[in-house]
């Protein structure tokens, strides 16, 4: 069998991040891309092939993947009954999902990582779906830059309950390290996993903490109700393709979102960064 790894959406930022880790240990990547002009951009200089995961009977990812042992996908997990059926019988097929499918508010994004995960469990394959909370820490990510030049121009920070509703963000190099870990290990039937940093902590202690390690002062945050935000949200959305924060994003501030991580240590072996850790990385990196 074949150490080489075949990663379906390599240019975005999971992808790249993934690609760019095996590349540096000498485990080759065939990059599997829509856009040529975002893998260009990524500046890794490695041939891709080019599959659209939307074209009927998937054809040309039939062929990027026929000479697959071990797939890697970080497209959104919608996909994943198609790549199922263009992989190789075989083949080990790790999943990139979302927490988003534990929401209260079910939307297109949540429904489509239910869909995947089921389409990964019915199948019998060896693999496993991978849900990682958010997401922060990559180069070119916005979650944490965004709320931090929020608070570098709002007086006061505004947050529905306060902040009070519980966070559990994932840097980008443990999403890594899963995946990679997820490689390295057989997986006998298909599991699904949820993969989140080490402890939960309030919004507002996470805005804080985003205030301290971009050396902004410690902001002030007012209880506020989400409807309005959620409205003001809305119109911003509709004058510019930049908005500060999306509506969405305020609604899930209404939830807890809090996983325990005890089957993510047991099954993939690694112990994720701190927040302190992880932000230090983040504030260290250019972004777009």
């Amino acid at each position: 069998m074949t150490n080489t790894v075949h990663i379906i959406g390599a240019s975005g930022r999971s992808g790249s991040a993934l690609t760019r880790a095996l590349l540096q240990d000498g485990i080759a990547v065939v990059p599997i891309i829509r856009r040529p002009a975002k893998w260009q951009a990524t500046g890794i200089d490695l041939a891709p092939r080019q599959a659209d995961l939307r074209e009927p009977g998937a054809a040309a990812l039939s062929r990027a993947l026929a000479d697959a042992t071990r797939i890697v996908s970080c497209a959104h997990a919608r996909h994943a009954a198609t790549i199922l059926a263009a992989a190789p019988p075989q083949a080990t097929v790790i999943l990139l999902g979302s927490t988003r499918k534990f929401t209260r508010w079910p939307d297109d994004h949540g429904n489509g990582v239910l869909a995947g995960e089921a389409a990964l469990l019915q199948s019998g394959r060896h693999g496993v779906i991978l849900h990682p909370t958010m997401i922060y820490g990559a180069q070119g990510e916005d979650n944490v830059q965004r709320l931090a030049g929020l608070m570098g121009r709002l007086p006061i920070l505004p947050l529905p309950g306060g902040g009070r509703f519980l966070v559990q963000p994932i840097h980008q190099s443990d999403v890594t390290r899963a995946i990679r870990a997820a490689l390295a290990r057989d997986w006998p039937s298909p599991r699904s996993l949820v993969i989140a940093g080490p402890s939960p902590m309030r919004y507002a202690d996470f805005a804080r903490a985003i205030a301290a390690a971009a050396g902004l002062p410690r902001p002030r945050i007012l209880p506020f109700p989400a409807w309005p935000l959620i409205l003001g949200a809305k119109l911003t959305q509709r004058m510019t393709t930049r908005a500060p924060v999306r509506p969405e994003e305020i609604r899930r501030l209404l939830e807890d979102k809090d996983f325990d991580i005890a089957e993510m240590r047991a099954q993939l072996g690694f112990e994720p960064l701190s927040l302190a850790e992880g932000l230090a990385q983040t504030f260290a990196l250019p972004h777009a």
